[in-house]
């Protein structure tokens, strides 16, 4: 049997909510603490490069097949918009990862990936295409 953070993370984070609102901060497991609060800005972090994937693996798809244009992709292009858009209203920092020429590598570089298989395409443009700017505004459609 391990502890409580590793046998039942939500008693443990119930435990530890108790002894941060009560003061006891002798008690307090830090580490873990730490590591919690760590976790919750890499999934956000996640959840962004995901969404960010997704929209331009889309826009790609838009872009280099035409014929295949439906309201199924202009509907997922329109919700990951707007999801970028809510995360970065609601954490203003992740903007900073938009303006990261590596993370922007990475991302576009799965996108790309991502498009030439479902697409069944031989060949992406080596780096994105359209700015930051382009591919989150509303009114974008790369023709």
């Amino acid at each position: 049997m391990g502890t409580l953070y590793e046998d039942d993370v939500i008693a443990w984070s119930e435990q530890q909510a108790a002894l941060l609102r009560a003061g006891r901060w002798e008690l307090l497991d830090h580490h873990n603490i730490a590591e919690e609060i760590e976790d919750v800005g890499n999934r956000e972090k996640q959840a962004l490069r995901s969404r960010m994937t997704v929209l331009l693996t889309h826009l790609l798809k838009w872009k280099f097949q035409v014929a295949r244009r439906g309201a199924s992709w202009t509907r997922t292009i329109r919700e990951q918009r707007v999801a970028i858009e809510d995360a970065l209203d609601d954490y203003p920092s992740l903007q900073t990862l938009l303006g990261d020429p590596q993370w922007l590598e990475k991302t576009y570089r799965r996108a790309a990936r991502d498009a030439l298989a479902q697409a069944h395409l031989t060949t992406m443009p080596a780096a994105l295409p359209w700015t930051v700017a382009e591919c989150l505004a509303h009114d974008f459609w790369p023709d």
